[in-house]
C-alpha cells in the first residue's frame, strides 16, 4: 500500500474523455433492473433499483440530470479551507448515483465465504467474477459493533471500494465506479450554492448524522432527509471515498468539463461528505480531504492490508453509473488505470 502506482498521466486525457462518454438510459429488457419513476420534493426524478443477480438484494440509484455548476467555496464562506479554491465553473454530464451510500448487505456479498452465490451465471462472466480479487478478513469487526443491517459499509480502502465496483459490473452486466469528486459536489449541492444544500445551517439536525447528534456511531441510511435531488446522507453519516487523486491545488488545472484528477498513488485520496465522527464544518458541500497512512496506523499486519483500513470507521462510497455505458474496451482501459492493472 505504500507504493506508488505507475505514472499515467499520458491516459489522463483520453479517460477524461472516457468519463464525459459515460451516457446511456438501462436497457428496459435488462431483468435485473427494476425501472420507476419518483417524486421528491417536487421534482420529478428517474430511478432505476438494481437487483444483483442470485439474491434478493436491490438498490436505488437516481438520475443525476447533465448541468453546469460552480466548485468550491467563495472566499467569504465560514469555515472555508485553502484547498476548496479557486472556484471553478465546470459542466458536469449526467449520471446515474446511488440514493443512499453502499450498505453492509450489498458490500458483504463481495466476500470470499458468497463466492458460491453466483456459481449459477453464465460460464463467461463467472469465469470474469473468479478471476477479481475478494477482500481479506479484517483484523477486526469493520463496523466495530455499530450495526450491519441498513448501515453504511465502511472501513474499506478505496482500493477495496473500487475492486468491489469492478465486482458489481461484472456480476450485474451494468458499469459501476466511484463518483469524481466534481460528479460528487455537484450531486451534494442539488443546485446550491451554500455551505449546505438545505437552506438554514439551523436545520443540520434534519439532514445530518454528525458528531453533535451521533452518539458517537454511524446511523442507519437514510435515517435523515434528503436534498432536494433525492440523495440521502450527502453530508454526515459516513464520510465517502471518490475516484481523484487529492491535491490541495487541484481546482487550477480542472477542465471545464467533467474534470477529474487522475490517481497516480495510494495516498491522498479525496474524501467527501463529513461523518458521524465530524463536526458541522466538515459536513459543507465544499468541504474536502486527503487520505493517508493514519486510516490504517492501528493495522499490525506487514504489510498492512490492502483491503481495509482500521482506523477508518467513519468512511464509506456511494455508486455512480454513467447513463451512458461505456464499451468493454474503455472498461479495461478503465480498470488498468484506478486498479494498476
Amino acid at each position: 500500500m505504500h507504493q506508488n502506482l505507475h505514472s499515467k498521466s499520458s491516459l489522463r486525457v483520453f479517460f477524461v474523455a472516457v468519463i464525459s462518454m459515460f451516457q446511456s438510459v438501462m436497457s428496459a429488457q435488462d431483468e435485473n433492473v427494476i425501472q420507476q419513476t419518483v417524486s421528491a420534493n417536487d421534482s420529478l426524478l428517474n430511478l432505476f433499483t438494481q437487483k444483483i443477480p442470485e439474491t434478493e438484494i436491490t438498490f436505488d440509484m437516481l438520475m443525476i440530470s447533465k448541468g453546469e455548476f460552480l466548485m468550491g467555496s467563495p472566499e467569504q464562506e465560514q469555515n472555508r479551507k485553502v484547498d476548496e479554491g479557486p472556484q471553478k465553473k465546470v459542466t458536469i454530464d449526467s449520471f446515474y448515483m446511488g440514493k443512499y451510500e453502499i450498505t453492509w448487505d450489498v458490500f458483504e456479498l463481495f466476500f470470499k465465504q458468497n463466492k458460491e452465490l453466483f456459481v449459477k451465471l453464465d460460464d463467461d462472466r463467472v469465469i470474469k467474477i473468479d478471476a477479481i480479487s475478494r477482500p481479506s478478513a479484517p483484523y477486526e469487526d469493520p463496523s466495530y459493533g455499530m450495526g450491519k443491517e441498513g448501515y453504511p459499509a465502511v472501513s474499506m480502502s478505496a482500493y477495496s471500494a473500487l475492486v468491489f465496483c469492478k465486482w458489481l459490473s461484472t456480476v450485474t452486466g451494468r458499469f459501476y465506479r466511484l463518483p469524481t469528486e466534481a460528479e460528487w459536489e455537484y450531486a451534494a449541492r442539488a443546485g446550491t450554492t451554500t455551505s449546505f444544500s438545505f437552506e438554514e445551517v439551523a436545520d443540520i439536525d434534519s439532514y445530518a448524522v454528525y458528531y453533535e447528534n451521533s452518539s458517537g456511531k454511524y446511523a442507519p441510511v437514510g435515517s435523515k432527509k434528503p436534498n432536494s435531488w433525492g440523495l440521502y446522507d450527502m453530508h454526515g453519516n459516513v464520510s465517502e471515498w471518490t475516484l481523484d487523486e487529492y491535491k490541495e491545488d487541484a481546482y487550477a488545472a480542472f477542465s471545464d468539463e467533467n474534470p477529474w484528477t487522475t490517481p497516480t498513488v495510494i495516498h491522498p485520496r479525496v474524501i467527501r461528505g463529513g461523518s458521524w465522527d465530524d463536526d458541522a464544518a466538515a459536513l459543507r458541500s465544499a468541504a474536502r480531504r486527503g487520505s493517508n497512512l493514519k486510516l490504517q496506523k492501528r493495522d499490525p499486519q506487514i504489510p498492512k492490508s490492502f483491503w481495509w483500513f482500521t482506523d477508518a470507521n467513519f468512511l464509506g462510497f456511494r455508486l455512480v453509473s454513467p447513463s451512458k455505458q461505456p464499451s468493454v474496451e474503455e472498461q479495461k482501459k478503465f480498470w488498468q488505470v484506478v486498479l494498476d492493472e
